[in-house]
């Protein structure tokens, strides 16, 4: 399988690993930090939702500006610099606009980099190894998204209270991901440029040029992840189970060690059975997790359960690039990842807001039933439709 894994790959994985080291080792300390400083729960929840918007819509913008220009690399670099510089600057502010314009930076910073990072790792595939391509990338990023919040559980245990060194610590894992661009190289013969002016929101006229088949499987994704609400609200029903907060990171640690653990031989397998029949596989292990937190109040099941859940992860995130890129043309890779992002940004907001709705009227063992049917439905739909 390492055969297959260019050196290309191997530093864009690098980059990935340095930079999710730094984002997920200040993702469960942020609130707890905000919240020291006077922000209401309030506050933190729109502070959030904002900078997701922003940087997911900017995934399509900036996917569609690489394809347009015909240029990868200085996307990647941009992005990974402004990663790095947002977080420690993070520290210096309190006011909520410039805490605000400090976290929009960081999350844009993602949605410059995403699409045209993808067309690069896309590139270094061929139609046969996207899955094994994007599922090595997929493991390495999800080590670092394991890395970092065991360091920061480590440093807290310690340094209990101490936050804003913990930003300056972040910093260092992002020096070393823009380091490590810098081993990357422009390919000699860069794609065609285009004439074509792009604004913001361009990116949403790829729909009616794309092919068919690329249409039929956004629709399907879309429609998955308005019924795929946040992770966080998975940790809150092992929460409200009676689980106390070091379980509750230790589980979505572990979670995040199945996944990159299984990441790469699952990518690799995709190869070998279909993208599609592995998404969907994906797809029956999201929904058997979901049924079971629906009834679920035992500590060893919900182990079992988030291992299942780290395999669904390693059958459906990069399997799903991978897909895309497959039936995409090659000059528009970065388009296409990118809107995709782009719409599952937005459906993902929608779907948390839904989610939190249910668990409010209804609770939550109908929020994760109602999540269960429906993916069960999702699975007959893309059943139907042509892998190319």
């Amino acid at each position: 399988m390492f055969k297959k894994i260019t050196r290309v790959v191997w530093i864009l994985s690098v980059v990935s690993l340095f930079t999710d080291v730094a984002s997920e080792m200040l993702y469960p300390v942020m609130p707890i930090y905000l919240k020291s400083i006077g922000f209401s729960i309030l506050v933190i929840g729109l502070l959030e939702g904002l900078a997701e918007a922003t940087a997911g819509l900017s995934k399509g913008y900036f996917g569609k500006l690489s394809d347009a220009t015909g240029k990868r690399l200085p996307f990647v670099q941009i992005g990974y610099i402004l990663s790095a510089i947002a977080k420690p600057i993070t520290a210096f502010f309190t006011h909520p606009v410039w805490i605000f314009f400090v976290r929009t930076t960081d999350r844009f910073a993602k949605g410059v980099r995403t699409g045209a990072r993808d067309a690069i790792l896309s590139d270094e595939a061929t139609p046969e190894t996207k899955g094994t391509v994007f599922g090595f990338h997929r493991a390495m990023d999800t080590i670092g998204a394991a890395i970092g919040p065991t360091l920061a559980l480590v440093y807290l245990y310690f340094y209990p209270g101490k936050y804003i060194t913990l930003f300056y610590i972040a910093f260092i894992p992002g020096v070393l991901a823009i380091v490590t661009t810098l081993f990357l190289k422009e390919k000699k013969k860069p794609l065609a440029p285009t004439r074509e002016k792009v604004s913001f929101f361009s990116f949403l006229k790829y729909w009616k040029q794309s092919p068919a088949a690329y249409r039929q499987l956004l629709i399907g994704l879309l429609l998955f992840t308005l019924f795929n609400s946040s992770d966080v609200f998975l940790l809150l029903k092992a929460k409200d189970a009676g689980l106390n907060d070091t379980y509750v990171i230790g589980i979505y640690i572990f979670y995040n060690m199945v996944y990159a653990l299984f990441a790469f031989p699952v990518g690799s397998l995709a190869d070998k059975i279909g993208l599609k029949r592995m998404f969907i596989i994906g797809l029956g292990l999201f929904s058997m997790v979901y049924f079971g937190f629906s009834i679920n109040t035992n500590l060893y099941i919900f182990l079992a359960l988030f291992f299942i859940y780290g395999l669904y992860a390693s059958a459906t995130e990069g399997v799903s690039k991978a897909w895309i890129s497959n039936i995409t043309d090659k000059k528009d890779t970065a388009t296409a990842i990118g809107t995709f992002s782009a719409l599952q940004s937005v459906c993902t907001m929608v779907a948390s807001s839904l989610a939190g709705i249910i668990w409010y009227s209804l609770g939550a063992k109908y929020l994760f039933i109602m999540s269960g049917v429906m993916t069960l439905v999702l699975m007959v739909y893309l059943g139907r439709m042509k892998e190319k």
